[in-house]
């Protein structure tokens, strides 16, 4: 062979070897990463497996293989249309735990083997006085969510797959000897409750009440208590009373009862609410004491939003609603939650019984959270 036709021949197999090694740790010649799951194709349909391309792995991004990924009941809102403006195929899951995979050139905080957890967003825009400030979910321009939130060309898609691909610093750090089939639902259930508890400076001795004994109720009660609060709990059914009470709580309140909603006005510092569906705001405000909030973290679909009569707010009773936490108070409640060993009641669930838990969910016949070991995604 002539030597032109050598160098030639050198030249293109070192050039083979650096797109390999550059794609390998995440440059920008790797390509899209191929990727399944399980998706809602409308609003109507059952979810199916799903094969789709998620963006390549920049030079700050890490991909994560995932190992579980939580059923969140805004997962079916958004799939069923119940807040509007769902972009379809909609792959989702926003509670996520699993392994890095690969990583990019400029990654520091995460190597190949690390395991790694994923919330509701994957970028922000980093620079306006919220995104500073570490709370990344007010971005001023619109926080990138972890599915169906516009991402170059398309729009992101969620846990409920086989690998995610994002920014470093949207990536939360997990021990690995963390139970990660309990630690996927902190990453939107723990932050979104532990985050106005923290807000609140709830401490020992105060009076918390949580309204809906489901996924995140149970989570708010478990971080109430461990602050130090005598909590009571509120709900719609008798077979959650003995696992409230279990739980540490002081009392518990079947709402359908009447005789056990008496008595119980100006009782309350704080008041969380859980609650995913309309219901009567009014009876609860009274029951908070002067100066006392009422944070409402269910989200129920656009035609049960509830009303409130502004007469509801007399004795300075304030009332807001909370949306997750910033990835440093993310970050902390994971931490917090691992050191005192709170952690979601859950159960574990191949891909495949997606749609029935969906219908379990929405019957109110689970307790408290489903996860989904994506080991069984074949």
């Amino acid at each position: 062979m002539k030597k032109s036709a050598l160098n030639f021949l050198a030249v293109f197999i070192l050039t083979l070897l650096g797109f390999y090694s550059h794609a390998q740790t995440g440059g920008s010649y790797a390509g899209h990463v191929h990727s399944k799951g399980y998706a809602g194709m409308d609003a109507k349909s059952d979810l199916v497996l799903y094969e789709f391309e998620r963006r390549a792995v920049g030079d700050d991004d890490i991909l994560i293989d995932v190992l579980y990924s939580g059923i969140c009941h805004s997962d079916i809102h958004t799939v069923k249309g119940d807040w509007g403006g769902t972009p379809y195929p909609c792959v989702p899951g926003h509670e996520i735990v699993g392994r890095v995979s690969q990583v990019g050139k400029d990654v520091h905080k995460f190597k190949v083997g690390d395991i790694a957890g994923v919330g509701c967003m994957v970028n922000s825009c980093g620079e306006c006085e919220y995104c500073k400030a570490g709370e990344e979910q007010y971005c001023a321009k619109g926080a990138t969510y972890t599915y169906g939130s516009g991402e170059g060309d398309g729009y992101t898609k969620g846990g409920y797959s086989n690998n995610i691909v994002l920014k470093e610093s949207f990536a939360l750090k997990v021990p690995d000897n963390a139970p990660l089939d309990k630690v996927a639902p902190l990453l939107c259930a723990g932050i979104t409750t532990y985050s106005p508890l923290r807000y609140n400076h709830v401490k020992k001795g105060d009076k918390v009440a949580v309204a809906g004994f489901g996924g995140l109720g149970h989570m708010a009660v478990q971080y109430a208590i461990a602050m130090g609060a005598e909590v009571t709990v509120f709900d719609i059914t008798e077979d959650k009373r003995q696992v409230a009470l279990d739980m540490g709580a002081v009392k518990y309140v079947n709402t359908k009862n009447e005789s056990e909603m008496q008595g119980l006005n100006n009782s309350f510092n704080l008041l969380i609410s859980t609650i995913p569906f309309s219901f009567k705001v009014e009876p609860y405000m009274a029951m908070l004491k002067v100066d006392g909030t009422m944070v409402l973290l269910g989200v129920p679909p656009r035609d049960q939003v509830p009303s409130l009569s502004t007469n509801a707010l007399w004795g300075r009773r304030k009332i807001y609603y909370s949306l997750i936490g910033g990835i440093p108070e993310t970050q902390e409640m994971l931490d917090y939650s691992i050191k005192n060993n709170i952690y979601p009641k859950v159960e574990v669930i191949p891909i495949q019984q997606i749609n029935e838990a969906y219908k379990n969910v929405l019957d109110g016949k689970v307790q408290f959270r489903y996860v989904i070991d994506m080991a069984s995604l074949k």
